[in-house]
């Protein structure tokens, strides 16, 4: 399975973000520098976009009343400008930052395609980007099968709703399909869904490989069922998941709903 971690490019230069960059190499207290966001993503840049850089510090080794062992430094602070958006994390807050059951599990992708900056650890920085840009194995089994079903769910009251004659609720069912169905497909290839505003970059610059899952096959369908819940595009578009997960090894999942699936496959 091909897995894009990591990579090592030269940032686009900016006197905020190269001084802050210089300054916080400087710092003892620092021991890794990662660059995310369009900055970080060839051809994503625009004039107006900042530089995202998450500083990693060292845990302290002792704690004051009013400051955890994980804090960072602070030396180090939070700071957002139209140029820079500086987060801070200590170390132990960062191995668990973007992974199921942290609280920012939603920030994974920011760890797809990024660069590391800085690693004073041998390694360490890179590998902890590593296992946030990427699902390994079982992760990735669970989240296809956990998602599968939920998209499953939302298609099939989608169809309900458009057989009693509510468009509007069935277009609503349709939509939420989406966030599910994209990831299952890329849990499926063991990468993690990217944000919305990546999606066609990550498509085109890192194909899932099958022609189904192209940039101009797969959006076009998406378009379609967010504009209207469109019924024959929802049932085509949900033949191509169901292939492609029993091909995995997920038919039981789909099996699981009996005859109420059939009705979610294209007719004739």
């Amino acid at each position: 399975m091909q897995q894009h971690p990591a990579q090592s490019s030269t940032p686009p230069a900016g006197a905020e973000f190269t001084d802050f960059v210089a300054r916080a190499s400087a710092s003892p207290d620092v021991v890794g520098l990662v660059l995310s966001g369009s900055r970080a993503r060839q051809g994503m840049a625009t004039a107006r976009s900042d530089h995202d850089v998450y500083v990693i510090t060292a845990d302290r080794a002792t704690a004051s009343t009013t400051t955890s062992p994980a804090a960072p430094p602070a030396v180090i602070e939070a700071r957002r400008s139209p140029a820079l958006d500086v987060m801070p994390l200590s170390l132990s807050a960062f191995r668990a930052h973007g992974l199921p059951g942290d609280a920012h599990a939603w920030d994974r992708y920011a760890f797809a395609h990024c660069t590391v900056l800085l690693d004073r650890l041998d390694g360490t920085i890179t590998q902890l980007v590593q296992e946030k840009a990427t699902l390994e194995g079982l992760e990735a089994h669970r989240l296809a099968r956990s998602e599968l079903d939920a998209y499953i769910n939302s298609v099939y009251r989608s169809l309900k709703s458009h057989r009693d004659g509510r468009p509007a609720v069935a277009h609503l069912d349709a939509a939420e399909s989406v966030p599910y169905l994209l990831t299952v497909v890329f849990a499926l290839h063991q990468r993690v869904r990217p944000y919305n505003k990546y999606l066609l970059w990550e498509l085109r610059n890192h194909p899932l490989g099958a022609p189904q899952w192209a940039a101009d096959v797969l959006v076009p369908r998406i378009r379609r069922i967010l504009a209207d819940g469109d019924l024959d595009t929802q049932r085509a578009l949900f033949a191509t998941v169901e292939h492609a997960a029993r091909r995995a090894g997920h038919g039981s999942v789909l099996d699981s709903w009996g005859a109420d699936i059939d009705p979610l496959r294209p007719r004739g």
